[in-house]
């Protein structure tokens, strides 16, 4: 049975989803309603459009169809937003418009509007374009829930935020199940870094033996941007340490992230303000790192403020992208789509930073040397670098756990400013910036060219992106830990919450993934292709476990960072500096070269990709225009135009994860067959592990189905671009040729032509 409350998922039991939309409508307040609302489906035409409700609650604008849904286009149910919401935080803009008067106007609070809407259109900050009219709404009503739009989704201060709420009512209205303040699920394996711990774990893992946490900014008594615990050189003191302190900006001490297992060690610092004692202070910090090396490797140091865009530049090219890709129409005036791509800087800005994580990796790697990644406040550009160098070092974060683990540690617990980078409040646009987008942008071209590297998937990133706009989770909501215990402190005060209780109210992390969907549905994150620790490849019918032989190091008279790459980069300038250049130059082919001395790093860089990648080891990626490619999932899944029914990766996906499927199906049952091992458990079903206990999304098939693609598959699989505002669909343009992976680019015209 159909649930007439609209919830995404088809509910076998009416009851049950009408209490599960009840229960979230009790823990939001309902601001303001109209009824008799249109919802646009097709910029063709009205025939597809939805009749209903449009509810504004200080969560989420909901739409609530009268109509009969469709039929179902999948199974995947998001258990905190229903198939039409839209959390306030993800609003960009909220539009209204008079047809009659041709009178357009972008509401922000506290706005008054001197004319009736006849519609409104949402802009998200996840891409969607929403179109509402209120054709046969009440003009009062109609203005009114158009005003508490604009007004909830700019909230004066972060305690307006819905999370607070949530937290206080489940926190009031609980019954015991709550551990913590959270419902442990999923994903909670992973260390939040607030304890001294996981420190040593990390610490351990490594085998950083020359490292000690360090507990001089509990209850943040030096720096309110740093966490409570972090890492540091055994051979400095805390004495020592404090009194650095007052010369690092916002006095940040140079924090430990990773340890090589050569002995370096990756370390990331703010500017020094102290101009009378920056060379002082520069030198014990550096001695100390070098102890920490076995070999007492020198220590480099890279400047990102000089190397790197600035938040502004990133901005700029994520909102020319964004114009591009969802509000440009497709027409002869885009026939240069691609070059529109390109010029936007997006791309640029992904490979620039890959391009200098890899050359942080060949500094710790191929030169044995401790690095120190420098910038001004250490919390925007340090976060993107450091992750990436850990990420192509280390496969422990390649895996689901890893990846969390990393961006909790160099992202969450170092303090990134999710709440002004994200811009929750609206209050300055010039502090907004999508670091963490460019990352997971970053992280998601390493798993295109190495698909088997990855436990996760690439709809794990993006409904991580979209998570960033759900304000319930602690991960996203606070610009460092101390401004979350700060707020969590006051709340509990306004409350009335008694003392020692307060821990309750704390915020889920968004590693909770019970919080947001099934077990069932969570199985979309898992890689069908992971080799992971210990698993074997596929090779021509042989199974094959890759070795990488003992890495070689190379020296080199440099003191600074090397600026050479093997896929592509020209050598003899240093590269880092250079913003502007939107593709750089290609090398030519290495054996017209021989006669050219070689630098260390393009040595290093030569041997390494003259072998087979070893997906287990360390990953380095291709910079070549052509392999920095546009992020399809996240960027075009709304876009109707670029919707490939039945069509796009999914369908690869799902025949890998059926096969994967029956071979797990197949060793549970050898497992039966041949009794318990020390390994292994028997299953005590004669058929396998229950459906609901299986690793992958997609299961293997009976024999008695036919081998059918689903109907509900297509290339924005779990999403869909059914009912966001699109342009007129204009067949044989180039993102159709774009998206059909054309080589050669035709103009409009011709495509035209071929299409008939």
């Amino acid at each position: 049975m159909v649930c007439s409350f609209h919830c995404p998922s088809i509910v076998p039991d009416f009851q049950t989803c009408l209490c599960k939309w009840a229960f979230h409508l009790q823990l939001s307040i309902v601001v303001n309603e109209v009824n008799f609302v249109r919802k646009c489906i097709s910029a063709e035409s009205s025939q597809d459009d939805l009749w209903g409700k449009l509810i504004c609650t200080n969560f989420k604008v909901s739409f609530i169809s009268h109509d009969a849904l469709p039929k179902q286009r999948s199974q995947v149910s998001h258990l905190l937003l229903g198939e039409h919401d839209i959390p306030l935080t993800c609003l960009e803009q909220v539009v209204t418009v008079n047809d009659t008067k041709g009178k357009k106007k972008v509401l922000s609070s506290n706005q008054k509007l001197k004319f009736n809407p006849t519609e409104l259109i949402l802009y998200c900050k996840d891409f969607r374009i929403i179109r509402f009219c209120f054709d046969e709404a009440g003009p009062e009503s109609a203005k009114k829930v158009c005003l508490a739009i604009a007004h909830y989704s700019h909230p004066a201060d972060p305690q307006l935020l819905f999370g607070f709420e949530y937290r206080g009512r489940q926190y009031h209205g609980s019954s015991g199940e709550q551990s913590n303040g959270t419902t442990l699920g999923r994903g909670f394996q992973t260390p939040l870094f607030d304890r001294p711990s996981e420190w040593d774990r990390e610490i351990k893992r490594t085998g950083a033996a020359e490292w000690r946490v360090c507990s001089i900014n509990e209850g943040y008594a030096i720096s309110p941007s740093l966490p409570e615990y972090f890492v540091v050189p055994v051979s400095l003191a805390d004495q020592d340490l404090k009194q650095y302190s007052d010369s690092f900006t916002d006095k940040r001490i140079p924090m430990w992230c990773w340890n090589h297992p050569n002995g370096s060690a990756l370390v990331r610092m703010a500017s020094i303000t102290d101009q009378l004692q920056q060379r002082k202070i520069d030198q014990r910090i550096c001695t100390g790192i070098t102890k920490s090396h076995p070999q007492r490797s020198d220590v480099l140091r890279s400047d990102l403020d000089k190397a790197l865009p600035n938040i502004q530049e990133i901005q700029s090219a994520f909102v020319k992208v964004r114009q591009i890709c969802v509000i440009d129409p497709f027409e002869e005036s885009e026939e240069k789509w691609l070059s529109s791509i390109e010029s936007s800087q997006w791309l640029e800005y992904v490979r620039v930073f890959l391009k200098h994580s890899a050359e942080i990796v060949y500094l710790l790697e191929g030169k044995n040397a401790s690095v120190i990644l420098q910038e001004e406040g250490d919390r925007d550009l340090n976060c993107v670098v450091s992750s990436l160098v850990q990420l192509m070092l280390d496969p422990h974060y390649r895996s689901l756990i890893g990846f969390q683990s990393l961006v909790q540690k160099e992202w969450v617990m170092a303090g990134h400013r999710f709440l002004d980078r994200c811009n929750h409040l609206k209050k300055n646009d010039k502090e907004e910036s999508p670091l963490f987008m460019l990352f997971l942008d970053c992280v998601w071209q390493m798993m295109n060219q190495y698909p088997a590297a990855f436990e996760f998937t690439e709809t794990y990133l993006t409904v991580l992106s979209d998570s960033m706009w759900i304000p319930v989770f602690s991960t996203f909501l606070f610009n460092c830990p101390q401004q979350h215990a700060e707020h969590l402190m006051d709340f509990t005060k306004s409350k009335r919450i008694p003392l020692g209780e307060e821990k309750v109210l704390h915020f889920p992390p968004v590693w909770d993934w019970s919080q947001q969907f099934s077990l069932k549905d969570q199985t979309l994150f898992n890689n069908p292709m992971y080799v992971g620790k210990g698993a074997s490849c596929v090779q021509n019918g042989t199974v094959k476990t890759f070795r990488r032989t003992k890495h070689k190091t190379y020296s080199s008279t440099l003191r600074g960072v090397p600026s050479a790459l093997r896929n592509g980069l020209k050598d003899g300038h240093d590269t880092l500096t250079r913003r502007n250049s939107l593709l750089a130059q290609l090398r030519p082919d290495f054996s017209q070269m021989r006669e050219v001395v070689e630098s260390p790093s393009e040595r290093f860089f030569r041997d390494w990709f003259s072998r087979p990648a070893d997906q287990k080891g360390l990953l380095i990626p291709q910079l070549l225009p052509s392999h920095v490619t546009l992020w399809r999932l996240y960027f075009l899944r709304w876009v109707p135009e670029a919707c490939i029914l039945k069509g796009g990766p999914v369908t690869a996906y799902q025949k890998l994860s059926q096969l994967v499927d029956e071979i797990e199906m197949l060793q549970s049952k050898l497992r039966q067959y041949k009794g318990p091992t020390p390994a292994s458990t028997p299953i005590s079903s004669p058929s396998g592990p229950p459906s609901d206990q299986r690793r992958m999304y997609f299961q293997a098939r009976t024999p008695d189905e036919t081998p059918a693609t689903p109907e509900y598959l297509s290339s924005s699989f779990p999403f869909t671009p059914v009912g966001n505002l699109c342009r007129r669909n204009v067949h044989g343009t180039p993102i159709s040729k774009f998206l059909n992976g054309a080589k050669i680019w035709l103009s409009t015209e011709t495509l035209a032509n071929e299409t008939l």
